[in-house]
């Protein structure tokens, strides 16, 4: 490998696992080149690269920094649901069902729109409202992207927590639509078999490396949308 190629895999996994989270201001091209043993050419293309993929943000006069999420740039935001709920006045709780890891299946990679096999973290979660069973949290994560969650029991933080606040996206997809509750998501969610639901699937990337996919079912009468947009970014009405 390239000392450009370890320089930039070496800030994209420290960026990646969580050990430089959203915010965190990374040492200076001058202490990168001393740290290398390098030019500050090399370091300075290794940075760039990062800042064109959306890991890395640069300030004037102040550094770079590792990126926020910018939902500025999505129809629908990335919400933490444990602010979700606390925004809506009630109290808030999780309950992990499940955590599994394995290697992706073909349905896991079709999900995750993963370009070959690799090891995930599979979780189910539950949240609550109150008394109310407020959201059924199914989560796949590619832990090429994410290996810190191979180490995440997720008992502390839910899963949806861990991920808003440890993990930097640059892009991401929403896909929603109502359905009629399952007889397993009813039992989960304490509503009668075909009760409707929203059911939100999102997919979120950094560059163009999966990081996850989530299916979020929430009971229709407990959660609406609210979206924020621009009309230059909206296509002109036909």
């Amino acid at each position: 490998m390239s000392l450009h190629g370890k320089i930039l895999t070496e800030i994209e996994q420290n960026i990646l696992s969580g050990r430089w989270p959203p915010g965190y201001r990374i040492p200076s091209e001058m202490e990168l080149t001393v740290h290398y043993e390098c030019s500050r050419m090399t370091v300075s293309k290794a940075l760039n690269k990062l800042v064109q993929s959306g890991l890395l943000e640069r300030k004037r006069k102040a550094g770079s920094f590792v990126t926020r999420p910018h939902t500025s740039s999505a129809v629908l935001e990335i919400p933490d649901l444990r602010q979700v709920v606390l925004g809506m006045g009630l109290e808030y709780s999780s309950q992990l069902l499940s955590r599994k890891q394995r290697r992706s299946t073909r349905d896991d990679m079709e999900a995750m729109r993963m370009a070959k096999p690799g090891p995930i973290v599979h979780v189910l979660c539950l949240h609550m409202a109150g008394q109310r069973r407020f959201c059924i949290e199914d989560r796949l994560i590619n832990l090429e992207s994410v290996p810190d969650a191979e180490h995440e029991s997720f008992t502390e933080h839910s899963p949806s927590s861990w991920m808003v606040n440890h993990v930097p996206w640059s892009s991401a997809e929403h896909r929603i639509r109502a359905e009629a509750a399952s007889e397993e998501n009813a039992t989960r969610l304490e509503i009668p078999p075909g009760f409707p639901c929203l059911v939100i699937d999102r997919r979120t990337w950094t560059g163009q490396l999966p990081i996850t996919f989530v299916r979020l079912t929430y009971p229709a009468d407990l959660y609406e949308l609210d979206a924020h947009f621009s009309p230059s970014t909206i296509a002109p009405a036909t």
